[in-house]
């Protein structure tokens, strides 16, 4: 399992969603007790988008890692 944080804007969500939907492996995305499933558009757009949020890969897809980059904060 391989953890990143991110900072997702409205405008992003799609794109988010679309990318992990093309892995064929599970893809969590959380904030404090909140766990969504990534390929989830309406999981997403529920989440608080102010905030850092944790994205857990059970898989590994080079192309889903290098978009997260993308999003990627410290």
């Amino acid at each position: 399992m391989k953890e990143i944080k991110i900072k997702l804007g409205l405008n992003d969500v799609t794109d988010f969603v679309r990318a992990a939907a093309e892995c064929d492996f599970d893809i969590d995305l959380n904030y404090n007790r909140i766990l969504v499933d990534a390929k989830s558009i309406l999981g997403v757009m529920g989440m608080d988008l102010n905030n850092i949020l944790t994205v857990k890969c059970y898989g590994e897809s080079p192309q889903f890692e290098n978009f997260l980059q993308r999003y990627a904060v410290a």
